[in-house]
């Protein structure tokens, strides 16, 4: 793989991850000014307009969604507005920084939940990588001490619910557009948000929220080309690891924009949970390479004599 192709893979990882930040960063921006429900619907417009245009030019709007696929892209729409609302109402009352390292906790629980249900062989040396990275998030929530509230266990939500989002997405079929599910569960959130502002009634939006919003709108949006250019770039060993750089815009953002440091032992649990994560995505690619390399082997000697 020319280097090339993985700094460019490793740039694109570090975009998606700034662009998403960046949302997050908007979005808290506008917490006490306008509800949560009404910000998700607002950005929920913008965003599904955007993905709409994306996908009728890459023609993902020709295609029918196969009947296979319909039940993951249910369990997938379920996951990600129960993400988006565990996710945002915590991030309005947590320092983004410690939400933002709770949420480093993704590729251990996608780990764990897929040796649980889909029966994926889990060896000890990442089962002991997943058992490192839970005690690491526990130093971030630290429960039963005084910095530990209800958005803690939020914030836990929606480590659940991402990792309900990506095993429904790893059911579905490769016929189906990534862009296609992306506009139907842009859809899906715009829809819920909406209904979920009736009964609370509307606040003003002014100029700067106005901006707020269609600002998160154009990161989000951002976040999920470049996620989906990533993919094909590159090698996943080198590039994944720079995920964990959306930490590094949460401390930052947090200390510029919010006055927030996280506290020394969060700083620690954030720093068990990245290495924890970054051993288990190495252990599995190790293990892909391995299994790629046992059935090329196969292929190559052909068909066993009878």
């Amino acid at each position: 793989m020319p280097r090339s192709d993985n700094l460019t893979g490793a740039l694109l990882m570090m975009g998606s991850m700034a662009a998403f930040t960046f949302n997050d960063a908007m979005i808290k921006s506008l917490s006490g000014q306008i509800s949560l429900f009404q910000v998700m619907f607002l950005r929920g417009v913008l965003t599904t307009a955007m993905v709409a245009v994306i996908a009728w030019r890459m023609g993902a709007l020709r295609q029918r969604l196969p009947r296979a696929d319909r039940w993951p892209v249910f369990w997938r729409m379920v996951g990600e507005v129960g993400s988006a609302y565990f996710f945002v109402t915590a991030l309005f009352h947590m320092p983004i920084a410690n939400i933002s390292a709770i949420m480093q906790a993704l590729p251990l629980t996608i780990t764990l939940a897929a040796a649980l249900f889909f029966g994926e062989p889990v060896g000890w040396k990442r089962m002991s990588a997943i058992i490192a990275g839970f005690i690491g998030v526990m130093l971030i929530v630290r429960p039963g001490t005084e910095g530990f509230t209800i958005y803690s266990v939020y914030g836990l939500a929606a480590v659940a619910m991402v990792t309900l989002r990506d095993l429904a997405t790893r059911r579905l079929s490769r016929e189906v557009p990534s862009m296609q599910v992306t506009l139907i569960t842009s859809a899906c959130i715009m829809v819920f948000f909406g209904l979920a502002t009736v009964p609370q009634g509307w606040a003003p939006v002014d100029g700067r929220a106005a901006l707020l919003i269609g600002g998160a709108a154009v990161m989000i949006i951002g976040g999920y080309l470049f996620s989906i250019m990533v993919m094909r770039v590159g090698e996943i060993s080198f590039v994944a690891p720079f995920r964990y750089t959306s930490l590094i815009w949460a401390l930052i953002l947090g200390w510029v924009v919010f006055g927030d440091w996280p506290q020394t032992i969060t700083l620690v649990g954030a720093g068990i949970v990245v290495a924890s994560g970054v051993f288990t995505l190495y252990r599995e690619t190790r293990i892909s390479r391995r299994a790629r390399a046992l059935r090329k082997k196969e292929l190559s000697l052909g068909p066993r004599p009878r």
